[in-house]
């Protein structure tokens, strides 16, 4: 039996992409969180692939996640739209999405926009802001890298969220009237959300936020050279900073209120990037 490598299954991906879109030459590709998925609907000459027809991309589990590649160009520019992702708290491994980040790179992408739903762990951005990352801690103190071969695999992370891609996005986001946040993004693995405890120690470590998601593809794209750019979704406040029960249900819910300004701070965001 003939056992198919990742970079088999990356280029039978890349091939598929190719002969459904003929030309396509993508820069930017974005991943699709809960609640960011209302951009999808403005992208032009837009194309579909189904995760399932491209041998590189997982199977998704999660509700709120498409599950499709959209090819297409918002604002004139050309997009690959990334609608879902495999979170580690799925399989426990965090490199499910490599091999749909590294077909994005083989396609011509030199820069990745991350998207995710999160919870606040400040006061002052209320559910239903949004939140620029400008950096990130690796709770979970998982990689996607495990498996590299020699010293590929110790990739730098001083500067993972591209500060020039960070100054253009705030600036999108200002002329287009929106409030953007920016803040440290904490990674959970879950599913199940933290305790008060556990939030009161996130708070103290520098953190304004928390998710279950995001940074295993940002260590994919540094190891792959893009650059990367990350935005959250605040859709909760985190455990103990208010009476509400938290659940999967209410994050959809609050994700599914912000869709619109999501979608807009996209619209301004994706035209104004230098990649």
């Amino acid at each position: 039996m003939t056992t198919t490598t990742l970079q088999d299954r990356i280029q039978l991906s890349l091939a598929r992409i190719q002969q459904r879109a003929p030309g396509c030459a993508p820069r930017l590709g974005l991943v699709l969180g809960s609640g960011w998925d209302g951009i999808a609907e403005l992208v032009d000459g837009a194309i579909d692939i189904a995760y399932a027809e491209l041998p590189a991309f997982p199977g998704l589990g999660v509700a709120g996640h498409a599950g499709t590649l959209r090819l297409g160009q918002i604002g004139g520019r050309a997009v690959a739209l990334l609608r879902g992702r495999q979170p580690a708290y799925e399989t426990g491994d965090a490199a499910g999405m490599k091999g749909a980040v590294r077909t994005l790179a083989a396609l011509g992408c030199s820069s990745l926009l991350l998207t995710n739903a999160a919870g606040s762990l400040e006061p002052h951005m209320p559910p239903g802001s949004l939140m620029l990352i400008s950096d990130h801690l690796n709770i979970v103190q998982r990689t996607p890298l495990h498996d590299e071969p020699g010293a590929s695999r110790f990739i730098d992370m001083s500067a993972a969220y591209d500060a020039n891609l960070r100054d253009q996005a705030a600036a999108a986001a200002e002329a287009a009237g929106i409030e953007l946040h920016e803040g440290v993004y904490a990674w959970v693995l879950g599913p199940q959300f933290e305790t008060p405890a556990e939030i009161r120690m996130l708070r103290a470590m520098g953190a304004q936020a928390v998710g279950m998601s995001t940074v295993p593809e940002t260590i994919l794209a540094r190891h792959a050279g893009l650059k990367v750019l990350g935005l959250s979704m605040l859709t909760n406040l985190g455990a103990g900073m208010a009476p509400q029960t938290l659940s999967h249900a209410h994050t959809l819910h609050t994700a599914q209120a912000t869709a619109a300004l999501a979608a807009r701070l996209l619209a301004a965001i994706v035209p104004a990037l230098d990649v």
